[in-house]
C-alpha cells in the first residue's frame, strides 16, 4: 500500500486558515488557488475542514468544493459541521470523495453505521483530536477542541471502526501548529489497535517527523497544513525522502 500525503485547508468564510492548537487563525490563502498547486505539486489527497460549523460556511464549502473538482482531479476529503445523513448527500453531490466527522460521531455513533451502509465504510473518516492527560491517558475532545469528553481516544477508535469507519484521523491536539513532531506513542497505540487505516495529523516539523509518524507510529497517511502552506517542505521533496528510507509513495518510480 502506498503512504499518502495529505495537505489539510482549514476553511473559514471561503479562506484558508492556520493556527496552533486550535486557536490564533491567521489567513493563509485562497482555497481554489492552493488545492490546484497541491494537485501539481503531487498531493494524494486534500482534506478540506469548515472551522466554522455553521450553515452559511457549510454553503461557502460546498462551492469550493465544486470549484476544486471542477478545476483538479485530487480526491477530496471534507469535514466539520457534518452531523446528518443529508449534510453526506450534499458533500459527496458537490464532489468530495470522502466525508469526516468528529463530534457528531461521538454524540451520534449511529450515524457512522447510517453512513456507512448508505455510501460504503470507505467513504467516511472518524476523525479523533486527543488531549493528553496528566496521567499519561489520552482522550478525546469535541467542538473544536474546546471540550473533554473524558472518552478513552483508543477505545473510541476500536469502536469507530466495528460500526464502520473506514478510516481514523488521529489528531494530537498538544501537537497541532507547534512542528515538535506528530505524538508517535499516541500513533502506534491507536494502529496496532485497529485494523482501519490510521491519519497522522498535528505537529509535523520536518520530513523526519512523517517517516516517524510511518514507521514507528503504524500511520497510512500523513497530513500536515503550515508546513506546506508557507512552503516550508514540498511535497515532491518530502516523497523523494520517504523511497530513500524505505516508505513507498505515489508518483515515483522507485
Amino acid at each position: 500500500m502506498l503512504t499518502r500525503i495529505i495537505p489539510c485547508l482549514d476553511i473559514r468564510d471561503g479562506r484558508v486558515v492556520k493556527g496552533v492548537k486550535f486557536a490564533d487563525l491567521k489567513d493563509a490563502g485562497d482555497p481554489i488557488e492552493i488545492a490546484k498547486a497541491y494537485a501539481g505539486a503531487g498531493a494524494d489527497e486534500l482534506f478540506l475542514l469548515n472551522v466554522a460549523a455553521t450553515a452559511e460556511n457549510r454553503a461557502i464549502t460546498l462551492n469550493i468544493i465544486r470549484e476544486i473538482t471542477r478545476k483538479t482531479d485530487i480526491p477530496l476529503t471534507v469535514g466539520g459541521g457534518i452531523s446528518k445523513l443529508e449534510n453526506f448527500h450534499d458533500f459527496f453531490s458537490a464532489g468530495a470523495h470522502k466525508v469526516s466527522i468528529s463530534s457528531a460521531a461521538l454524540k451520534t455513533p449511529e450515524l457512522i453505521t447510517e453512513v456507512a451502509d448508505h455510501f460504503g465504510s470507505k467513504h467516511i473518516v472518524v476523525a479523533i483530536d486527543v488531549i493528553k492527560g496528566p496521567q499519561g491517558n489520552w482522550s478525546v475532545c469535541v467542538d473544536g477542541g474546546k471540550v473533554n469528553t473524558g472518552m478513552d481516544a483508543v477505545k473510541w477508535a476500536m469502536r469507530a471502526e466495528e460500526l464502520g469507519a473506514g478510516e481514523i484521523l488521529l489528531t494530537s491536539m498538544d501537537r497541532d501548529g507547534t512542528k515538535e513532531g506528530y505524538d508517535i506513542e499516541l500513533l502506534r497505540t491507536v494502529s496496532g489497535s485497529i485494523d482501519i487505516p490510521v491519519i497522522a495529523s498535528g505537529g509535523a516539523g520536518r520530513m523526519a517527523h512523517f517517516l516517524d509518524a510511518i514507521i514507528k507510529g503504524g500511520a497510512c497517511a500523513v497530513l500536515a497544513a503550515s508546513l506546506f502552506h508557507y512552503k516550508e517542505l514540498e511535497i515532491g521533496t518530502l516523497k523523494e525522502y520517504l523511497w530513500q528510507n524505505g516508505v513507498k509513495t505515489s508518483g515515483k518510480e522507485g
